[in-house]
């Protein structure tokens, strides 16, 4: 599961479908990608379409809204339980674990106060500073370094 989870995450797209995907594929080839990416998206699009199309503004009932609220907060776990797990599997060295933490917070904090930003760029910055760092260790093993 570990895996499936860390190819899903490398991916563009949600997790459960990215892992739908994989687990299709590696059952039955593409089809069984086809078959079980379908088998994800499909109920939840007819589900969300038929909402939409008979209620105008169902942002604006009681319950619905409540109901948002709660899958936010749940995603919000879904995200710390995923994060203490790579963390219990992470080598124990403290520049991964500081980069795991900041990623974690921010997603975190994205998803609880609906904030416009891309998790692509998140993955980016994490990456270049990842590259920032590594680059640094390589300069200062080597002994170089600005100015000589």
């Amino acid at each position: 599961m570990m895996d499936v989870t860390v190819i899903a995450e490398s991916t563009p797209g949600p997790i459960a479908i990215n892992c739908a995907t994989f687990v299709g594929y590696r059952q039955a080839g593409l089809a069984g990608s086809l078959a079980a990416t379908a088998g994800i998206v499909i109920p939840s699009f007819v589900l969300i379409f038929l909402i939409s199309s008979f209620l105008d503004n169902f942002l604006e009932i009681t319950v619905i809204s409540h109901a948002l609220k709660g899958i936010k907060i749940a995603v919000g776990i879904l995200i710390i339980e995923a994060a203490v797990t790579m963390i219990k599997k992470m080598p124990k060295q403290v520049f991964p674990r500081v980069i795991l933490a900041c990623s974690c917070t921010a997603m975190l904090s994205i998803n609880i106060f609906a904030w416009n930003f891309s998790s692509v760029n998140l993955m980016i910055l994490a990456a270049l500073a990842g590259l920032a760092f590594y680059a640094a260790q390589g300069i200062k093993k080597q002994g170089g370094g600005v100015g000589k």
